[in-house]
């Protein structure tokens, strides 16, 4: 499976600009460029929750995808906002367990000038087969 080619063909990923940065044994690094469209406030560009959820969501994935060679749907989510964005966004992410049946993988989300730390996050995607 071309991990980076998965990825750049997801359809919401696209959709929002997710463009992932590095994939590679375990660990995935992308960015999304922040828009008016992409903000909770009609006056300020302060990124939505749910975008700053999906960046991580998809780099969280694409740590995992590294290792196991195949798509991993999202099982559970859990993340602490720490600060609005105001710009551009990073996210890095670490797989912490590769389980036969689940994989765990922790991810941060920064200011893409790397000042601001805004998100933390630990996501749990399905490793096993349904068959």
């Amino acid at each position: 499976m071309d991990v980076e080619t998965f990825f750049e063909e997801m359809p919401f990923a696209d959709l929002l600009g997710i463009e992932l940065t590095e994939i590679d044994d375990g660990h995935a690094e992308g960015r999304l460029e922040m828009r008016n469209e992409l903000s909770w406030h009609s006056e300020r560009v302060l990124a939505h929750g749910g975008v700053t959820y999906t960046l991580a969501d998809t780099v969280g994935g694409a740590a995992l995808v590294s290792l196991v060679d195949r798509p991993v749907p999202t099982v559970d989510m859990r993340m602490d906002y720490l600060e609005a964005g105001t710009g551009d966004l990073t996210a890095e992410a670490d797989v912490l367990r590769q389980g036969s049946d689940v994989g765990v993988v922790d991810v941060d989300v920064y200011a893409d000038d790397g000042e601001a730390h805004l998100a933390s996050a630990r996501g749990v995607y399905k490793t096993g087969t349904s068959e």
